[in-house]
């Protein structure tokens, strides 16, 4: 195809009538401001990265580690079996947490938002998530697709809605049930959360392994973190997926050889349980930041980065949890917008990002486990045409 018919195909997709039929019916009024608005409103000081005080974050996640490690070794002396089960459960919950916070760190070295230096972020950001079997180097890659696609029905690299076709519901207009709720949906309370406990317990591995819930890419034999030649990556970015290949492999070696040292059992107990722990925790807050009934996805001709990035949600989890988790939840908007603040500078930055979105800026304040109930059943599908498009069940 000459240059001269993509430039006349380019104009006749620019002059087609947009249908906005779903954000008419929803009152959604798609915005309409420019990221260098929304920048000029932050303080520059919100913009610096502190190298020193990032450590310090860092020393502090790792001292917890430690400190958790440590008295676990004395619940063999708890008195009785019964109380050893309830002081391993909270040991899995409390090092998951401490786990996914510092998970959360590697992320912003991802950013490199962990430092000014380029090569203190990448080292950081491999060293703490290499031992948490996250691919640091692939993931960077694949996170910033996400941050430059969000929201965009055919550019989102991680939260990919599915559509009606996609489920096998028939076109809307043949539809008996309509926009919903679909029959087929219904479940039983006890089906349903044993759906999203197998969803979200997989969901971060089978999203690194197979690019679940990703952007789908049907000519690849496999998509995946691992996969150095599928469509996800250039030519040039070999060398970065190789890397992240060495070093989980290295990972899965150092535990093998603890395994055969101390015992499988014991990795299990100190390290494993945590682990899932921590993939629960980190899908749940992914899940809840980019998916919910009210916020709409933009096909091609409305879409834009800063449309895109205000498609999301801050949610906070309380004081404590927020604190361990580096306000990963409830400054999520902000970081969508500008990905190098780093998350001390955060809470302050979304102060005044909330000004300048006024209406544009979500945060839902619903306690997560019943927001979580709420978009997992709500949340199934969206329709096959539309330049707006809401979740529909």
């Amino acid at each position: 195809m000459t240059s001269s018919s993509l430039s006349t195909r380019k104009k006749v997709q620019e002059k087609r009538p947009l249908n906005l039929d779903e954000a008419i019916k929803r009152g959604w009024e798609i915005p309409d401001f420019s990221i260098k608005e929304i920048r000029d409103t932050i303080p520059a000081h919100c913009f610096h990265r502190d190298t020193f005080r990032s450590f310090l974050y860092l020393f502090h996640d790792l001292f917890l580690v430690f400190i958790l490690g440590y008295t676990a070794t004395y619940f063999s002396t708890a008195s009785t079996f019964p109380l050893r089960i309830c002081l391993w459960i909270l040991y899995w919950i409390a090092q998951g947490i401490v786990f996914s916070g510092i998970w959360v760190l590697g992320h912003e070295c991802g950013h490199y938002a962990f430092s000014q230096s380029k090569i203190i972020n990448n080292l950081i950001g491999s060293l703490l998530h290499y031992p948490l079997l996250t691919p640091y180097h692939s993931l960077r890659i694949t996170h910033g697709l996400h941050h430059k696609g969000t929201g965009h029905m055919s550019k989102e690299q991680s939260f990919l809605p599915m559509t009606r076709s996609k489920i096998g519901l028939p076109p809307r207009t043949a539809d008996p049930e309509g926009d919903g709720p679909h029959k087929m949906f219904d479940d039983t309370p006890i089906a349903v959360l044993l759906e999203m406990l197998i969803g979200f317990s997989t969901g971060l591995p089978l999203f690194i392994l197979t690019n679940a819930g990703g952007q789908l890419y049907p000519d690849s034999w496999w998509t995946s973190h691992f996969n150095p030649y599928c469509p996800i990556f250039d030519k040039h970015q070999f060398s970065d997926v190789i890397q992240s290949i060495i070093g989980i492999s290295t990972m899965f070696g150092f535990l093998i050889y603890l395994g055969q040292t101390l015992g499988f059992w014991t990795i299990i107990q100190f390290y494993v349980m945590p682990y899932m722990a921590s993939n629960i925790i980190l899908t749940v807050i992914f899940y809840l930041q980019h998916i919910h009934p009210s916020i709409p996805h933009y096909r091609e001709n409305v879409w834009n980065f800063h449309r895109g990035a205000a498609l999301t949600v801050d949610r906070s989890y309380g004081s404590i949890l927020d604190h361990f988790f580096h306000h990963v939840g409830d400054t999520h908007v902000v970081h969508h917008f500008f990905s190098r603040i780093p998350h001390y500078h955060a809470i302050e930055a979304t102060r005044y990002i909330k000004k300048a979105l006024g209406k544009h800026y979500f945060q839902d304040e619903t306690a997560f486990y019943i927001a979580l109930w709420k978009i997992w059943t709500q949340c199934r599908f969206i329709e096959d045409e539309g330049d707006v498009v809401f979740y529909k069940n």
